[in-house]
């Protein structure tokens, strides 16, 4: 497939075939050669096959092989005119996301204490696949409920948190449309024992410190500065999330024929905006979308408290704010401009961030000046980075950027190249202390299994879609 050379930083793909739209991929000279060889190269194409999609489907830096969509994977279809939703486009894990909250702390007060910080975090916070204590405790079905409706705010009426942190949340903690009639059985049985838990995989809490400023006066806006201490939580909706885009993909699989789309993979399976079962998974998607948002708002306030029994401090000397709540596995309804003309679009962002630019009155007003505030975490060793929303015009992902550095080895990969490393004691000697649940869960995550999270970042900064404000650097992380 012919690769077109738009700018220093973005490829396009020429539609060809099925392809409704091109593709089109934000990548440095070496990205784009290892991207032409993967498998997620082919995923950015058959995007394009989407019925309804417009503009292009989109690939940021840290794109790599998903089920259907690419993970770093944009693409929205028309509202109005016959656009579909694909699960695919969403993820497994939905609302999968990321937290980042400051405090007083310097890193001079905490580093000599890290290994005692980070058992008390381990032993407050439930980790791994299947945790039978959570934060939350067993919820009943009609606790469950207003949690799928309310979101973060379910968490915060219940007394953990404020006011102000449901300011500081990417839709403040709560998307409107969630229809919890539109979830199994099996889906709300998982959900009503895993909220305020963790989960494996590549979700984690951090406690990490600023290391670095590149942009002063946005700090400022942010309230943040060189040596200190953050707290950066990155999970999502958890085994409730995992069955719902489960049962819907198994849905709308077996309904292709009546939708009658002509798609080069069936893992795009996806359904009319405006069919019964579009229209449900939307509901569903969005009570996964607030259960995820409850989830971080309870692990954020576990984590608060596991740092000041610790430190032996009350909560409150400790000066605890969050700076924002970002999701990366959504599909959103919004408006763009296509073409000079205000369109109503589904914006499926898989494995991509939203990233608004300075203005949007969608960001609090505290940050509305100097745009989105978008988290970009790296793994265990690596450094993580906050960003602002800057793209300007029309040329742009639909206001999106990258979630991470995105994976170079496949989970499968990591373990065999892992095998016998002394992972703990390598990213002891980097300044990290980390403690997992699983040894595998380490090789699976180690750094080397991911792309240079720095780099990711320095496309997007070149190509004008995100500005870099700050430079996280961690010094304890637990796992799953």
């Amino acid at each position: 497939m012919q690769l077109v050379r738009k700018t220093s930083y973005l490829w396009e793909i020429p539609q060809e075939g099925g392809m409704r739209v091109p593709g089109r991929i934000f990548a440095n000279d070496r990205m784009i050669e290892d991207i032409r060889r993967d498998q997620s190269f082919t995923q950015v194409i058959n995007v394009a096959h989407l019925p309804g999609i417009v503009g292009f489907s989109w690939a940021m830096p840290d794109i790599h092989i998903g089920y259907g969509f690419p993970i770093g994977g944009v693409a929205a279809t028309s509202f109005d005119e016959g656009g579909v939703i694909s699960p695919g486009g969403v993820g497994y894990d939905i609302n999968c996301g990321v937290r980042l909250f400051t405090s007083k702390l310097r890193i001079e007060d905490v580093r000599k204490r890290i290994d005692h910080l980070m058992r008390g975090l381990f032993r407050s916070i439930p980790c791994g696949p299947s945790p039978h204590d959570t934060g939350f405790g067993t919820l009943s079905p009609k606790e469950l409920r207003h949690v799928l409706e309310k979101g973060a705010s379910y968490v915060v009426e219940s007394g953990m948190g404020t006011e102000t942190d449901l300011e500081f949340c990417e839709e403040r903690g709560t998307m409107d449309g969630a229809d919890p009639d539109a979830v199994s059985e099996r889906a709300i049985d998982r959900g009503r024992h895993q909220l305020g838990s963790l989960g494996s995989g590549n979700h984690f809490v951090e406690i990490g410190y600023v290391n670095r400023v590149f942009d002063p006066e946005i700090a400022k806006v942010f309230g943040m500065e060189e040596g200190q201490v953050t707290v950066m939580i990155h999970c999502g909706s958890r085994g409730f999330g995992h069955q719902v885009c489960a049962d819907y993909l198994k849905t709308m699989s077996s309904r292709v024929d009546e939708f009658r789309f002509d798609l080069p993979d069936r893992q795009l399976a996806a359904a009319p905006l405006d069919s019964d079962i579009g229209r449900s998974y939307l509901g569903a998607m969005t009570a996964s979308a607030n259960y995820a948002w409850a989830n971080r708002q309870t692990l954020m306030i576990l984590a608060e408290r596991a740092i000041a029994d610790a430190l032996g401090a009350p909560v409150e000397k400790l000066g605890f704010r969050l700076i924002y709540d970002v999701c990366h596995n959504i599909a959103k309804i919004e408006e763009h401009t296509l073409a000079g003309k205000r369109t109503k679009v589904c914006v499926h962002r898989k494995g991509a961030t939203r990233a608004l630019p300075p203005g949007d009155e969608r960001i609090p007003a505290r940050f509305r000046s100097v745009g989105q505030p978008v988290l970009v975490p790296g793994s265990m060793g690596t450094a993580s980075y906050l960003l602002v929303g800057s793209a300007s015009g029309e040329d742009h992902p639909f206001y999106s950027s990258c979630h991470g550095a995105g994976r170079v080895w496949s989970r499968t990969a990591a373990l065999k190249k892992g095998h016998g490393r002394a992972l703990t004691e390598e990213l002891k000697n980097r300044g990290v202390t980390v403690l997992a649940k699983d040894r595998r869960t380490l090789a699976e995550e180690m750094p080397d299994a991911y792309k240079n999270v720095s780099e990711v970042v320095d496309v997007l900064q070149d190509a004008r879609i995100t500005a870099k404000v700050i430079e996280i650097k961690p010094v304890g992380v637990i796992k799953g």
